[in-house]
């Protein structure tokens, strides 16, 4: 019976042991044991240099989800794959509960529907500038041009609060409840 297992891969190096793993089942005689390989991703929009882009993020780095039928050849012919480190589990691999594997999809289906913001600030949050003029300057986000890469922070400076406009997202960070400084 054809279960769900996670696999441990070499990152940066999932879609190519991705595309080794389902081009040689062939060869290997196993492709009836391996039904599919998964690289779990999703569409991100990001700006750089005042451009957006929307480029494709692995979801888990270093893994991989594969369809299989565990046999000692289906087991031999994934482990012997180059870039393939383990599967989760160890010597005895474990597969992913149906609940699991159910989440999973439904999680990547949605994601596959929609593009996901790099940069998560939104009007309100606390932010640290950690790049130019006012760097290590703390304040309050004021306005958010996701389209743009940009935000507009509200800064105490002497006392008096000014507004830092035209902001890329890179020169700031956002400041948890437990880094607040007191």
């Amino acid at each position: 019976m054809h279960k769900w297992y996670v696999v441990q891969v070499v990152p940066t190096h999932e879609k190519k042991i991705k595309k080794s793993i389902e081009e040689q089942r062939e060869l290997k005689g196993v492709a009836e044991f391996i039904d599919r390989v998964l690289l779990p991703t999703e569409n991100v929009s990001e700006v750089k240099n005042g451009q957006q882009k929307i480029v494709e993020k692995r979801l888990w780095p270093g893994y991989l989800l594969v369809h299989m039928e565990l046999t000692d050849e289906s087991w031999a012919y994934v482990k012997q794959t180059a870039g393939v480190l383990e599967f989760l589990g160890g010597a005895v691999p474990t597969p992913l509960t149906q609940k699991e594997v159910d989440e999973i999809l439904r999680d990547l289906e949605e994601k596959k529907e929609k593009v996901t913001q790099k940069h998560k600030f939104a009007v309100g949050d606390a932010v640290k500038i950690v790049e130019g003029v006012f760097v290590n300057f703390i304040g309050t986000v004021t306005e958010v041009f996701h389209d743009k890469g940009r935000l507009s922070v509200l800064v105490s400076i002497f006392g008096r609060d000014t507004r830092v406009d035209d902001l890329e997202f890179s020169q700031v960070e956002e400041i948890s409840e437990e880094n607040e400084p007191v």
